[in-house]
């Protein structure tokens, strides 16, 4: 059971994310101060870089969770797990997770895309995190499946997978309405993404074969 003292701090860095997002949309990225987030969160200056580094790191304050979700599902295959089940285990409650109310609103997951897409400094530091989640994430797949992928299959996997998904939720960012389509958008990608894994030349083999 989470205490009195983690919820405060877990509402006082969910302030912080919601007026940062707020202010950027208002006033630009660039244009927004560390201290004019602190002040609108109704914190100090001090307290903010308790939670964050800098405005980059509010924009990407749920990249570590989200690689932490999906490498525990990997580590955590059973007998019986295949390749695609388990990338489409990760797929599903990934996005359930980061389209989640308490996580992020509909508006502000839509801002945040923009915001990649538009501001340069935030577009470097999404293809490092990318790149790094990716090379991750294909580790660890390899680790889970020695013995049916490659180092090579599992980054191809993992590769197409991601990239799948970020794709087809920017291409439609303009026809979500809600977190729900922006979840079922990631999650048909995913799928199509994966079906050449289950098809007679992709990667994947039988794990009792």
């Amino acid at each position: 059971m989470v205490g009195l003292r983690e919820r405060k701090k877990q509402r006082t860095r969910q302030a912080l994310i919601e007026a940062a997002l707020r202010l950027f949309s208002e006033k630009g990225f660039e244009e927004t101060t560390l201290a004019e987030i602190a002040a609108a969160a109704d914190v100090s200056t001090r307290t903010f870089f308790s939670y964050f580094a800098g405005k980059e790191d509010v924009v990407f304050h749920d990249s570590a969770k989200r690689l932490d979700l999906a490498t525990a599902i990997l580590a955590g295959r059973q007998p019986g797990d295949t390749v695609t089940g388990l990338l489409v285990r990760i797929i599903d409650e990934s996005l359930l997770w980061a389209t989640s109310e308490e996580n992020m609103t509909f508006e502000g997951a839509r801002l945040r895309l923009r915001l990649v897409l538009e501001e340069p400094a935030l577009q470097a530091r999404a293809l490092l995190v990318l790149f790094d989640t990716q090379l991750k994430l294909a580790k660890a797949l390899h680790e889970a499946f020695p013995e049916e992928l490659t180092p090579v299959d599992a980054a191809a996997a993992v590769g197409a997978m991601v990239g799948a998904v970020q794709v087809a939720v920017v291409a439609n960012l303009e026809e979500e309405r809600s977190l729900r389509a922006m979840y079922e958008t990631g999650r048909r990608a995913a799928e199509v993404a994966l079906s050449g894994l289950r098809s007679p030349g992709g990667v994947e083999k039988n794990p009792a074969g």
